[in-house]
């Protein structure tokens, strides 16, 4: 099985194990069946809206193994940043949810919410009802001179009923209006990488997401192997043009892929599928699994664009053979 290989799965949340309040389909059983074969389970996010016990009871609800030890957020990875530059027991306006807070708390300083408090820091990160009052605060502590710190960059996140403004969109609001750019803790940035590996001890860990820019990237930014699942953002066509700081190790439909053995994918084949250049298009022949054809189509692409990326027109042939 794919997994045997890894001592760690490295997990995305948001459209890999569930979409909003409902579990993808498959994805709590596969999760039992990876932990009983002996791999520690990380649930590793870039939404720093809930506390680490917060989303390990969410889990729980829709049948996966967790507890809150197995739970590692940006907010976490924010708070230990911002820990490391400023003084023990400082201010910090926290313009985010209480996962966001609890987090400051949990690395020895102040979480506060005013300007007036004079904080050494502004940490942003999504929560549900963010308001303007809030922004405003953290906008004049900003051109104050605090550091400014954001969980992460993610412009959507989806959910069951699409994609829906991230935290990167509402970043932009104290970015904008101070011109200060934020420190970014979350995924592709290194910090939340670190952060997990300190809390999990991973020697050999595996990045699992369903996003090429946050995921993907992050998983390249650590020289560490990464599998893409298409139950979230990530579409077949994305795949297909990434660039190569977005390419996965491993393409799976869904978390299935962990409990089954990769095929080998070489020279543009895989399972019954080869994938052909032709007229400056790409072609698959043959016959398998809708997967299969990803795969040895994602194969052809990458090695032909190299450093740069497919043409979206080049690849739509594929497209229309697997759906």
């Amino acid at each position: 099985m794919l997994i045997d290989g890894y001592d760690t799965l490295l997990l995305d949340l948001d459209g890999v194990v569930y979409l909003g309040s409902h579990a993808v389909p498959g994805a709590p059983e596969a999760l039992e069946e990876a932990q009983r074969r002996g791999a520690r389970l990380a649930y590793v996010t870039n939404n720093a809206s809930r506390t680490p016990s917060a989303i390990a009871a969410h889990l729980r609800e829709l049948g996966a193994p967790a507890e809150a030890g197995d739970v590692v957020t940006s907010a976490q990875a924010a708070a230990r940043l911002i820990a490391e530059r400023v003084p023990p027991g400082a201010n910090v306006l926290v313009v985010g949810g209480s996962g966001l807070r609890l987090a400051v708390r949990d690395q020895g300083l102040r979480p506060v919410s005013t300007a007036a408090a004079s904080p050494a820091a502004v940490v942003q990160g999504i929560a549900p009802g963010l308001s303007y009052g809030l922004l405003s605060e953290g906008a004049l502590a900003v051109r104050h001179g605090a550091l400014f710190v954001a969980s992460n960059g993610d412009s959507t996140m989806p959910t069951q009923r699409g994609e829906l403004p991230g935290n990167g969109a509402m970043v932009r609001v104290i970015a904008a209006s101070t011109g200060v750019e934020p420190v970014y803790a979350g995924k592709p940035e290194p910090p939340l990488h670190r952060e997990s590996m300190i809390r999990t001890g991973a020697r050999r860990p595996l990045v699992v997401g369903d996003r090429l820019d946050t995921d993907i990237e992050g998983a390249t930014n650590a020289g560490v192997e990464s599998l893409l699942v298409l139950t979230g953002v990530a579409t077949p066509a994305d795949a297909l043009t990434a660039e190569p700081r977005h390419r996965p190790t491993y393409v799976g439909e869904d978390l299935g892929a962990l409990l089954r053995p990769y095929p080998e994918v070489r020279d543009g084949a895989c399972g019954g599928w080869r994938a052909r250049w032709r007229d400056g298009a790409l072609f698959l022949e043959g016959e398998g699994s809708r997967i299969d054809g990803l795969r040895a189509a994602c194969d052809a692409a990458w090695a032909a664009a190299g450093a740069g990326r497919a043409e979206e027109d080049a690849v739509k042939p594929v497209l229309d053979r697997i759906g």
